[in-house]
């Protein structure tokens, strides 16, 4: 049974910095292709990052790159999400992702994927 489980979410400061977590269980978690996104009340859940089963392909949105990196420890199995100087707009609930395959060469989507519960990033000015 797979469980992503986020954690890190907070209030943050124009300027600041705020880590979240996705701890993974329920396969083997260095063959599945993670990702990060973030859903508004009533809106589309929307791609921010991902990163490849091996590490080595890295995507983000536009808007986060430079200031957001993703990372997982497979030591851990933790999918990390770092936010650097984040964005009032940026507030919203940001949810884990799993591909549902191992080796995928494709990023995580709502068609495709498990997800975590969601944790609620806030960002005040």
């Amino acid at each position: 049974q797979v469980q992503l489980v986020e954690s890190g979410g907070g209030s943050v400061q124009v300027g600041g910095s705020l880590r979240l977590s996705c701890a993974a269980s329920g396969g083997t978690f260095r063959n599945y292709n993670m990702g990060w996104f973030r859903q508004a009340p009533g809106k589309e859940r929307d791609f921010v990052a991902h990163i490849s089963w091996n590490g080595v392909a890295i995507d983000y949105i536009d808007s986060v790159k430079g200031r957001f990196t993703i990372s997982k420890d497979n030591a851990k199995n933790t999918l990390y999400l770092q936010m650097n100087s984040p964005k009032p707009e940026y507030t919203t609930v940001y949810y884990c992702s799993r591909y549902a395959a191992e080796y995928a060469r494709s990023r995580c989507n709502p068609g495709n994927s498990y997800w975590g519960q969601g944790t609620q990033v806030t960002v005040s000015s």
